[in-house]
């Protein structure tokens, strides 16, 4: 026969006797733990021991003592306690108050002996129901345990693959850090010619426009010649430069002596001479025609840009929002990945992407050398890239598995098989959503945002049962109160079901979970109720 059975029928038993023992004379109200206390004939000592009377005064219905110890089976002592015998059931104290007060406290009406009330003795009834409840309760007790040594087999054989994965996975780590670092060492041999095609090829092109400049600014300087010299003599005068007041160096009347130190102190200058006198004047003359030129008008900013419907921006308000949203999140996860550089994405290959605002053109494409260094480069950044997005992934998994072995799920691992899974209770209002090791959560059953009702926080039940309670903690703040909580307490089932749950206080939350990983082996007293040895 097995061990829960055993107990359970040991406990019944004991409810059984109870029905036919032979009661133990003592003081009406004593229960049998105190029967030494009360010796008839003998003085008798307050329990307090505040003082010591003689017996006849006990339950005489005055209160002698100041723990009322001396009035068990009366109401005198407004601090006494009786004790009902409740033969068949469970014994049980009520306050003193409620003896004789025409009330059936006790099962077995012993409180109302002298009330004149009309009370049944129930106790052989309530005992038989309590008795056929907690049958009950060792069948599901039974089952529930058997099952629980199912789950801390699969647990202890997850456990162990677990503990393989990870030591494989240890030893790859090794081999493919070493392949980062040859792709490292490739790719960097790779782009050491590939600068250098680059910076050599910028540099031609770079000597390119400064031809084009200065070809550009030699026609210019012919142009501005033609257009000073208005009578065509191929000399330019301090009368013909003194119109261009642009040119004045202190921005006041420009005056000819001023004009003439730009010609370098002479009258007239040629084409020649015009030279340095262009590189002095070029950055502040204005051209005539340009001078002559009406100014544009500009259009104004809100005129030029696109109309928005208001009906499209009224129904779509919150777009703009949810995609900046969407942006900072992803350049979080980017910013995650990265780690001090090491982590990049691969720059995108540009064969020409450069344009000259002055009109320069467009830098050439890389010749055919240059341009066959930058794939071979772009080939090596791709595998140092790929391997080391391989290492980082294998790192996560490497701690995610130290995670899981070394989390704290019962002292036989029974509560492996909740980790990573979810359990849900629906009321008239709510979905309630408990996912072990992670967080509970509440959401409107008909529409509405959910609310974190707590983090998985620890373990938190007393000392001798200490995986009786879940804390879940810091949830969503109540409105001028504190952040949510949850206290989820396991009961023995047969079946993984959220129960119950309820907020007994302000923003804390109480959720009853049945699961075979708290099933005992023994089925005792103590596990349903406490003095049944009081007859």
């Amino acid at each position: 026969m097995s061990t829960i059975m055993v107990s359970c029928q040991c406990f019944l038993l004991l409810l059984t006797v109870s029905v036919s023992a032979v009661e133990v004379q003592r003081p009406r109200g004593v229960p049998l733990s105190k029967r030494m206390f009360y010796e008839e004939g003998k003085p008798f000592t307050c329990l307090d021991g505040s003082r010591t009377i003689h017996f006849d005064r006990v339950n005489d219905d005055y209160c002698d003592c100041e723990d009322g110890s001396d009035e068990p089976g009366t109401a005198a002592c407004p601090n006494g306690s009786f004790h009902c015998t409740n033969a068949g059931f469970r014994p049980s104290f009520i306050p003193s108050s409620r003896i004789n007060d025409g009330i059936c406290d006790c099962c077995d009406t012993t409180d109302e002996y002298n009330s004149g009330a009309t009370c049944q003795n129930t106790c052989r009834d309530m005992g038989r129901k309590e008795r056929e409840s907690l049958q009950k309760m060792a069948e599901v007790a039974k089952e529930g345990f058997m099952l629980k040594q199912e789950l801390i087999h699969e647990a202890k054989k997850s456990l162990e693959e677990k503990k393989a994965k990870l030591a494989e996975v240890q030893m790859g780590k090794k081999d493919l850090e070493e392949k980062v670092e040859a792709h490292r060492t490739v790719k960097e041999t790779a782009e050491q010619p590939e600068r250098e095609a680059k910076e050599r090829h910028l540099k031609a092109w770079e000597d390119e426009k400064a031809i084009i400049r200065m070809k550009k600014d030699k026609a210019r300087m012919a142009e501005v010649f033609l257009e000073l010299d208005n009578d065509a003599d191929g000399f330019i005068s301090v009368a013909e430069l003194l119109p261009h007041s642009e040119l004045d160096q202190d921005s006041d009347l420009f005056t000819e002596e001023e004009a003439q130190a730009l010609l370098g102190g002479e009258d007239t200058v040629d084409t020649v001479a015009f030279e340095s006198v262009w590189n002095t004047i070029k950055d502040k003359y204005v051209s005539e025609t340009d001078l002559d030129a009406p100014e544009p008008v500009e259009t104004p900013q809100d005129e030029i840009s696109e109309p928005v419907s208001d009906t499209e921006s009224e129904r779509y308000p919150e777009d703009d929002l949810l995609e900046e949203e969407e942006e900072e999140e992803d350049e979080e996860d980017d910013d995650d990945d990265l780690d001090e550089g090491d982590y990049k994405s691969p720059p995108a290959t540009h064969t020409q992407d450069k344009k000259d605002d002055s009109d320069e053109g467009t830098m050439p494409p890389y010749d055919q050398e240059t341009q066959s260094l930058i794939d071979a480069a772009q080939k090596t950044r791709s595998d140092f890239y790929e391997s080391e997005k391989a290492l980082r992934e294998l790192d996560d998994e490497i701690s995610q598995l130290e995670k899981e072995i070394s989390f704290d799920l019962g002292p036989s691992a029974e509560f492996s098989y909740l980790y990573s899974q979810c359990y849900e209770l629906s009321t008239n209002e709510y979905i309630y959503r408990l996912c072990p090791f992670n967080k509970v959560s509440q959401k409107p059953k008909y529409g509405g945002s959910e609310t974190n009702l707590g983090t998985w926080g620890k373990w938190a039940g007393p000392d001798d049962d200490i995986y009786s309670l879940m804390k879940y903690e810091h949830g969503t703040g109540c409105w001028q109160g504190p952040n949510r909580s949850t206290t989820v307490k396991l009961t023995c089932g047969k079946e993984t079901v959220v129960m119950s749950t309820s907020e007994p206080s302000r923003c804390e939350y109480l959720m009853e979970f049945t699961t075979p990983a708290v099933c005992q082996e023994h089925l005792t007293p103590d596990s349903v109720h406490r003095g049944h040895e009081e007859l």
